[in-house]
């Protein structure tokens, strides 16, 4: 149950980031559930593919499909200043989609017996994954390529869960990983953290 409200958490925003983008960049109402569809899922069914586990197709989601699809059609009645808006502070709920995502993916690949390198692999394709697919569909730069640093939170979570340093099976535990990771994602995206180290001969 736990980890079926991880997954519900990370849909519901990763559904609501992209229609929001898609919006913004005028998208019609066919491409506006499409990018969020594929916001949703794509992270999942990325990490399937590169582990070689079968995968789980979008309309098999179950309650997740639907509650994705009721996410997108909320947002897509927003009045357009609230589009605007929601774009520019969209890094919150990307934030959240991460989180959760990185650490659902640690999750699923611990439950099919995959070591330290795969979990961490897991992670970082379920957490990263649905953005990419959102960003690149948009024709914009990916944030995990250009923005504070990204991805290294997600492939911390399974670094954490893969090391056994943390029980998921513990509710306290899970959620308290995964507002480690949306905490600090946020504080890198507010304090300017970044991975150029180009950045650190100048100083």
């Amino acid at each position: 149950m736990a980890w079926d409200i991880m997954n519900m958490i990370a849909v519901m925003a990763f559904a609501f980031s992209g229609a929001i983008v898609a919006m913004s960049e005028r998208y019609d109402f066919f491409g506006t559930y499409m990018l969020g569809i594929a916001t949703a899922f794509a992270g999942g069914i990325i990490r399937n593919i590169a582990l070689d586990v079968p995968v789980v197709h979008v309309w098999e989601q179950g309650i997740f499909f639907y509650v994705a699809v009721t996410i997108i059609t909320i947002a897509y009645f927003f009045p357009k200043s609230w589009v605007m808006f929601m774009d520019r502070w969209n890094v919150y709920t990307d934030a959240v989609g991460l989180s959760a995502f990185a650490v659902g993916g640690a999750m699923f690949a611990l439950e099919q017996g995959f070591p330290l390198g795969g979990v961490m692999f897991a992670s970082l394709l379920t957490g990263v994954g649905g953005g990419i697919t959102r960003d690149v569909l948009a024709q914009r730069r990916p944030m995990v390529l250009h923005q504070e640093i990204y991805a290294v939170w997600a492939m911390g979570a399974g670094f954490v869960a893969g090391m056994g340093w943390l029980d998921l099976d513990s509710v306290i535990q899970m959620y308290g990983l995964f507002i480690v990771i949306l905490c600090l994602r946020l504080l890198s995206f507010h304090m300017g953290w970044h991975l150029r180290f180009r950045d650190f001969y100048r100083m």
